[in-house]
């Protein structure tokens, strides 16, 4: 089974969600054998989609061209990567209140009408088999509803784009006011820490389950 490890923050050794994601990777290994694939967005960020991109990405597939496909190349790869996980984790600093630019790229690279999602009249349906996610978010702020808070725009948004291509399972991890001194760091460090293997044992038995029903349907 595949874990698929994605990392946006640009501050390596000093980044906490990159600290947290991969104790929670950690976790996970010990608790299920996962091959890890790694996808660092701040070391190789993915490209901005472009005009040709766009072009290519709303051509119905029977009228594209070589060109067409040249320029899906780098999505295909991401969506095959994505394809090919039985499970997510995501850590990601805060930016600006929402996702950083580099995850905002690989977000606009594998969410593709009639690749990803499908319209509908009930509104857009996802082509991605579920799996389980864990979303792991750094904040140097504190987050919440009343003042000097700031609100959270990145969680609901990455919840509501994953379910749009079929991903629901998430689970989300916060850490805020990390530029709030040591003692603040501490806080969230230790309240997140905490709840890792409550996690781990929830996609672990996800995995499980994913792992049961294949074998089943490969006996059909």
């Amino acid at each position: 089974m595949t874990l698929l490890h994605i990392s946006a923050s640009p501050r390596d050794a000093l980044s906490h969600s990159r600290k947290i994601g991969q104790l929670m990777v950690d976790r996970l290994c010990a608790e299920t054998a996962l091959v890890v694939t790694r996808q660092d967005l701040a070391q190789t960020p993915p490209p901005f989609p472009d005009g040709r991109f766009a072009e290519a990405s709303l051509c119905p597939e029977d009228r594209r061209t070589d060109q067409h496909r040249h320029d899906l190349e780098i999505s295909e790869s991401l969506i095959a990567e994505l394809e090919a996980a039985d499970a997510l984790v995501i850590d990601t600093p805060m930016h600006n209140f929402t996702v950083p630019a580099v995850f905002k790229a690989w977000i606009d690279l594998v969410v593709r009408p009639n690749r990803t999602f499908r319209g509908s009249p009930a509104g857009k349906v996802g082509l991605l088999k579920d799996r389980p996610v864990v979303l792991i978010m750094a904040s140097g702020g504190p987050i919440g509803e009343a003042p000097p808070a700031q609100s959270d725009f990145l969680t609901p948004y990455v919840r509501y784009v994953l379910a749009t291509i079929g991903l629901t399972d998430l689970t989300t991890v916060c850490l805020d006011s990390l530029l709030r001194g040591a003692e603040a760091v501490e806080r969230a460090e230790t309240a997140a820490t905490a709840r890792l293997d409550d996690i781990a044992a929830h996609v672990s038995e996800r995995l499980d389950r994913q792992a049961l029903a294949a074998r089943a349907s490969a006996e059909t």
